[in-house]
């Protein structure tokens, strides 16, 4: 199992995926490789390589409240690429792994959380609702890696 947080660190809200890696890092759940990815596409298909399931958490920008939390999963069908449309990254993970899928580089289970931003302004730190969301994310991901240890 793999986690892999995306973000930049000193763009404000950008940083949710980080921050929730970071979070779950320091618990280390049982299993768990935990990833901090800086958002190349690229880096991000090799960054999923070699896991049979992979948790992917960044920030997003769809309008809705800021630090409401999407479960998508990519292993089913494709992201919508206008819920990372904001990204600070050339192209997001919506692209990335449309283009792991073209190339079937795709894991076999692929889950999105993207948490709703509301800053992404240099030097920032996470406004108070992403901050809680992803608090309260990375406790919803230790749960969820410990049942998906016990079935095996």
């Amino acid at each position: 199992m793999r986690l892999i947080g995306v973000g930049n660190r000193w763009r404000g809200d950008d940083a949710a995926g980080l921050v929730v890696a970071a979070a779950v890092a320091a618990r280390r759940p049982a299993g768990v490789e935990v990833v901090e990815h800086r958002g190349e596409p690229i880096e991000l298909i090799e960054a999923c390589e070699g896991a049979r399931t992979v948790w992917i958490v960044d920030a997003v920008c769809s309008g809705g409240a800021p630090g409401t939390v999407h479960r998508l999963d990519a292993s089913v069908e494709p992201l919508l690429a206008e819920l990372f449309g904001v990204s600070t990254h050339r192209l997001g993970p919506a692209e990335a792994l449309e283009l792991a899928r073209a190339l079937g580089r795709l894991p076999a289970r692929v889950i999105v959380y993207g948490i709703e931003a509301k800053e992404f302004e240099p030097g920032h730190p996470l406004s108070a609702p992403v901050a809680l969301a992803a608090a309260r994310l990375a406790d919803v991901l230790v749960d969820e890696f410990a049942l998906v240890s016990q079935a095996g």
